[in-house]
């Protein structure tokens, strides 16, 4: 919600001087802005400035989302806290002028903010213009989209910029709909953040939050040797997030190194929801043109478009893998191959090894050898056996069978991260809460080369 806009705003500030009124507040910020420049300064660092502030009274959204007050005290320990009462980010940069222009008397102050207010006042601010986006460099391009590294005159934040071509008669892709339809309700610390959409004629330009890496880069720089201790919190983060996704039946449907993300602090987010899912009720009629071939599971490559999140714990454990030994596990270049790798490795399914398997018309027509499973402790000589028994529940055939990400995130290869690491909330990192665990358990250990560059060129879509 706006700060300035057109009303829902109650309640006081208290200090030691006593209190006054939140219009009182933004009245006084809004005096403070004087600077003969497009954008004001931050409300957050005005609040830090403003000292005396003690205590603010404690406000909720009503169900459309209007700020009322319910009365009683929050202490007002971040100066960010009304920001992100007001759904506004912490560190915004309001137009100048922009509060100057309300009376602050106004009746519409005392009413409850409706959506179409929400949405006039955000634009007034700059949410929705391409204007208020500079393009710095270009970072990568695919059929659809060109991604570039922008700044945000709002925050003057880094942002990425994922620009979408619009054509006359087919309109936006399919997967930028998908895209947008899930990232604005999916909000975890683990998930890319969707801060903006920008639609015109010829182009729909989608604003993420801006990390400086993929995990494909990182495992490049650090020459495919990522430090053991670091492969364990990058699983972590990428199992939590997916679960976040599981718990709300969305299924990501392509998980691979390039869309997943790592900004210079170790902190992990899953990206591209291109091809991504919500799965709400049972159907067989998904396609099986999904996942990239290297992390698409085995019961996908052979036609079954009956499945639900299992899809995405194969893709987990082929990461898992990647990252452990600075290779591929199964770096197929055609379907038959990359069963052919799959079976290598775990032994050819019998009857006994996966249900059903041996009336498969595509695994018949393939015929292939009669591999005996080899031992993952070959392979993974850096894994220990927590690790290599993690490693194996999600490599199962059958997606029933595989482990899912609640249950591998409390799996005893984690269990050195200490338990609370499970009850962070959702929009909180692991390694930064020095408060509930020692440092050294969240810290990033230095991977050679990895703080050298910090360019990022995400994945476009396909």
């Amino acid at each position: 919600m706006p700060v300035g806009g057109s009303g829902g705003l109650r309640g006081s500030v208290r200090g030691s001087g006593g209190s006054f009124s939140m219009h009182s507040l933004l009245q006084s910020y809004s005096s403070a802005l004087r600077r003969p420049r497009t954008l004001g300064r931050s409300l957050s660092s005005y609040l830090n400035h403003t000292t005396h502030l003690g205590t603010f009274t404690r406000m909720h959204t009503d169900d459309e989302g209007a700020l009322t007050n319910n009365g009683s005290p929050l202490l007002l320990l971040p100066s960010q806290d009304i920001n992100k009462r007001l759904s506004l980010p912490a560190d915004i940069r309001l137009p100048d002028g922009y509060l100057e222009k309300f009376s602050l008397n106004s009746p519409l102050f005392d009413k409850p903010l409706s959506r179409r207010l929400r949405r006039v006042s955000l634009s007034e601010i700059g949410f929705g213009k391409l204007e208020t986006y500079v393009k710095l460099d270009k970072l990568g391009e695919g059929t659809y989209a060109t991604v570039y590294k922008g700044r945000s005159k709002l925050t003057d934040n880094l942002v990425a910029l994922k620009e979408i071509r619009l054509e006359h008669e087919e309109g936006a892709p399919c997967t930028a709909i998908r895209e947008v339809s899930l990232l604005k309700d999916l909000k975890h610390a683990n998930i890319v953040t969707l801060h903006d959409i920008i639609h015109t004629q010829k182009s729909l330009t989608l604003v993420f939050e801006y990390l400086d890496k993929d995990l494909k880069q990182y495992l490049d720089d650090c020459g495919n040797c990522i430090h053991m201790h670091n492969v364990k919190l990058f699983l972590f983060q990428l199992l939590r997030g997916l679960n976040y996704c599981h718990r709300r039946k969305v299924l990501h449907r392509d998980l691979k190194p390039q869309n997943l993300l790592i900004n210079d602090r170790g902190e992990l987010k899953l990206a591209d929801f291109g091809l991504a899912r919500a799965k709400s009720i049972p159907t067989k009629t998904y396609s099986n043109e999904v996942v990239t071939l290297w992390y698409r599971p085995p019961d996908i490559l052979l036609g079954s478009t009956d499945y639900s999140t299992p899809i995405d714990m194969w893709g987990v454990g082929c990461i898992f893998y990647e990252m452990s030994t600075g290779r591929p596990l199964f770096p197929g270049s055609t379907v038959e191959e990359e069963l052919h790798f799959i079976f290598k490795l775990l032994g050819t399914p019998t009857e006994e090894t996966w249900p059903g398997i041996t009336s498969n018309e595509e695994f018949i027509s393939y015929n292939y050898p009669r591999y005996r499973a080899d031992c993952l402790h070959n392979h993974t000589p850096r894994l220990d056996n927590d690790g290599v028994e993690l490693l194996s529940k999600l490599l199962q055939f059958e997606g029933k069978k595989r482990i899912a990400a609640e249950e591998a995130m409390r799996h005893p290869y984690f269990h050195c991260l200490g338990e609370r690491i499970l009850t962070l909330p959702d929009s909180e990192f692991t390694y930064t809460h020095t408060h509930l665990l020692p440092l050294r358990r969240f810290m990033m250990v230095p991977d050679n080369r990895f703080m050298r560059t910090h360019t990022h060129t995400p994945h476009t879509d396909r």
